[in-house]
């Protein structure tokens, strides 16, 4: 198959609006060609006037760890252009940087998840365009978690830097096709194109969503595989407790843990409350120690999300359940368990950050309530879901 960037570069016809355009691009280290080139590299080779560069959370570089760290601007030092931080002094795209360009191109590797900030980073790109007259292109990348669709809708006012627009967690699209639906949602008039990939089977085995024959190069510093990006829509929310994500360890993101937690026993409560939601996937109790971060030297007890191998169920998997199960098990182990993590969040000052992660405050207040059981969360979240199918429908493009 062939990415967005691979088509273009292949493509004198494609490429062609562009001549004569001073084009800037939105990039970062999986930013890469078939052969692993990077796209600054490949696009200012095919003689295009690539006049400037940006940079989402973690930099183009990718650099940088943990959220909340903000990258500088500076000037490429191979090729001489301005790198403009959208992750630092600015979140938007400022009305200087904007007029350096007359079409940006937006090549990131996304994970499908609401969350992960590179989606609110399109529409504010897209926003900024609007405004300033701009064109926006997406090279568009396949989504990695595939198609299926899980969790709440984000509520009005609950919007944030990790929450750009009434979707649910797991959204289950390209940013090509997310760019249409927030044209559509924002009504926003904006010169807006996609490049779409060929031969993308979001629903075909093994990689349902992710290429096998395409190396997995991390988009951000703790994206490091296809299972992370399987589990993120669940995993995620343990940024927002006191619980370990496994920062600090070499698979961030895939598991759970801390000192004072039994993980067979939350393994085992959790298949007690809700079997159904542990199906398509493979759980391991483990022992961690994480070198930075919550925790960091103490020996913790932790669960191992596998959402790989030959257990794995694609269509199945619920990686939002299967986190909020296991904030539920803890839960009812022990009781006043300090889950919830007070501080500030993605620059939002006066909200839980499980709140601002799940853009409302239903799931906090399901684990919480000790005689709400898995059937009220499903109750309140399937509608959701199939709301959302129906209105991503018009924008699907594979």
């Amino acid at each position: 198959m062939k990415f967005g960037i691979d088509r273009l570069l292949a493509s004198p016809e494609l490429r062609r609006p562009l001549e004569g355009r001073r084009v800037a691009l939105l990039a970062h280290p999986a930013s890469v060609t078939a052969d692993l080139t990077h796209s600054l590299d490949a696009l200012v080779a095919t003689g295009l006037n690539v006049s400037a560069v940006f940079g989402p959370q973690h930099g183009v570089r990718g650099d940088l760890q943990d959220n909340m760290m903000e990258s500088p601007d500076y000037t490429d030092p191979t090729y001489g252009m301005p790198v403009f931080s959208l992750y630092g002094e600015v979140r938007r795209p400022t009305g200087q940087s904007m007029g350096t360009f007359d079409t940006i191109l937006i090549d990131l590797q996304d994970v499908g998840c609401r969350i992960y900030t590179f989606v609110t980073t399109l529409l504010y790109v897209l926003e900024a365009a609007a405004e300033h007259g701009k064109s926006v292109w997406v090279l568009d990348r396949p989504n990695p978690a595939g198609r299926p669709v899980e969790g709440t809708t984000l509520l009005p006012g609950w919007e944030s830097f990790v929450g750009a627009g009434p979707m649910p967690m797991r959204h289950g699209m390209t940013l090509g096709e997310m760019g249409h639906w927030f044209i559509e949602q924002f009504n926003l008039d904006v010169d807006y194109r996609v490049i779409e990939m060929e031969g993308w089977q979001p629903d075909a085995a093994p990689g349902f969503g992710w290429p096998p024959e395409r190396p997995w190069i991390n988009p951000s510093p703790n994206a490091a595989n296809v299972n992370m990006a399987r589990a993120y829509a669940g995993t995620v929310m343990l940024e927002g407790t006191l619980l370990s994500e496994g920062r600090g360890t070499t698979r961030p993101l895939e598991l759970f843990g801390a000192p004072d937690i039994d993980a067979k026993a939350v393994i085992a409560e959790m298949r007690r409350l809700a079997p159904e939601w542990l199906a398509g996937c493979t759980l391991r109790d483990i022992w961690f120690q994480p070198t930075f971060h919550k925790h960091v030297g103490q020996l913790c007890s932790g669960v191992f999300i596998h959402a790989e191998g030959g257990a794995y169920d694609h269509a199945a998997f619920q990686p939002w359940r299967l986190q909020a199960l296991g904030f539920k098990a803890i839960r009812k182990l022990y009781g006043d368990y300090p889950l919830w993590r007070d501080f500030p969040y993605e620059y939002v000052f006066d909200k839980l950050a499980i709140d601002v992660i799940n853009g409302g405050t239903d799931l906090r207040e399901w684990v919480d309530d000790a005689a709400a059981l898995p059937g009220d969360l499903d109750a309140r979240t399937r509608p959701d879901e199939v709301a959302w199918v129906e209105a991503r429908a018009p924008h699907l493009l594979y």
